[in-house]
């Protein structure tokens, strides 16, 4: 029996539970008349009448005390600031309600609540400079309009929406694949805390849950659930940006794509999706267009070099020779340069160094070089 658990308390007992899927909440909730607490005091006979419920799942329902330790919970989410926005809170994101599995609940860390359309903006976490710039600028001059980013803090392209976005006082959420307590990738942990201060960190998971293959989808269904618009920038033909574009399709949502070089496997996955009809951006404007919205009349938004970088007019010959070979975001080896230069092993590495300290390139962790 639940006798005094309130209603929004057997939500999140029910959000908590193991092999208690979405899919198979909705299916509850439907045969209980959205009655959560009725759902936990389920009778063995009526809850295996609901389609896709076996023994176990009603074994862990009848059981729920032992599988979710509500006081745990309630205690670490006062402790954390951490909110519990259940399906029907008008704190509820509204679009995502509109998906068929869209979570019962989720922890949402913050003192922002939706309030604006979302866009979506993801990628590959091995993004190039040109698809973390793209992916920047897009976010800020978004933001900037008026739209909330969404992405899923994750290295490489969702990081750079997210900083995008605030770094023009906008609005982002960043919807994780683990509970609130859990920092992932650990490198973004300032990123978490900036996000958690100026807007929020969501999740549908709770405490203690690790990310896994099975979070990471149940993610990016949220992450494009709850947006108007998702777009990719960079993604190899396989990963969880193709998967959130999947989940775009089947949830009705625009999805537009970031073109890329025919000769980078970053380029795959996009240029799939464009095959198979997706919408071709390479600016705002065309984003707004497709949504329908007008540009307000304001100045661009500068993400260009920074300030320390160089004046091309104040290379040397075999400089500017080296910086040629990176144009059109061009990623090059060391021996590549060398050989297509004609030019010493020795003096390409030279001129590289140099070039970084310039602040004109940088190295990647494969040990290529892109210009910035």
């Amino acid at each position: 029996m639940s006798h005094g658990v309130t209603q929004r308390q057997a939500m999140l007992i029910l959000n908590g539970l193991p092999h208690v899927g979405p899919v198979m909440l909705t299916r509850l909730m439907d045969a209980f008349n959205n009655d959560a607490v009725a759902v936990l005091s389920g009778d063995r006979t009526r809850l295996l009448s609901v389609k896709g419920v076996g023994d176990r799942v009603v074994e862990t329902l009848m059981a729920w005390r032992d599988k979710f330790d509500l006081i745990r919970e309630e205690g670490l989410m006062e402790k954390s600031h951490t909110r519990f926005f259940a399906k029907g809170d008008s704190e509820y994101p509204s679009m995502l309600s509109e998906i068929y599995d869209s979570p019962i609940g989720l922890y949402w860390k913050g003192n922002y609540v939706l309030d604006r359309p979302c866009v979506a903006i993801v990628g590959t976490r091995r993004a190039t400079l040109y698809g973390r710039s793209v992916a920047k600028r897009f976010a800020g001059e978004l933001a900037r309009m008026g739209f909330c980013i969404v992405s899923g803090m994750a290295r490489g392209t969702d990081t750079a929406a997210h900083e995008g976005a605030l770094e023009v006082g906008g609005k982002t959420l960043a919807v994780l694949g683990c509970g609130l307590d859990i920092i992932y990738p650990p490198e973004n942990l300032d990123l978490y805390k900036q996000i958690s201060e100026q807007s929020a960190v969501v999740s549908e998971f709770p405490f203690g849950r690790r990310a896994d293959r099975q979070t990471f989808p149940m993610r990016n269904r949220v992450v494009s659930g709850m947006s108007e618009a998702v777009i990719v920038i960079e993604s190899d033909a396989a990963g969880g940006s193709m998967i959130t574009a999947r989940f775009a399709g089947e949830q009705g949502r625009s999805l537009m794509v970031v073109p890329g070089r025919i000769d980078q496997a970053s380029s795959k996955g996009c240029h799939q999706l464009l095959r198979d009809g997706a919408t071709l951006v390479t600016s705002v404007d065309d984003i707004l267009e497709e949504l329908r919205y007008a540009r307000p009349n304001e100045p661009e938004l500068d993400f260009g070099k920074s300030e320390g970088t160089v004046a091309a007019s104040s290379l040397s010959e075999v400089e500017q020779a080296v910086m040629n070979c990176f144009q059109g975001g061009e990623i090059a080896s060391p021996d590549t340069l060398s050989e297509s230069l004609s030019k010493s092993a020795a003096e390409i590495s030279s001129v590289l160094m140099g070039l970084e300290l310039k602040r004109m390139i940088v190295k990647r962790a494969d040990g290529c070089f892109e210009a910035k």
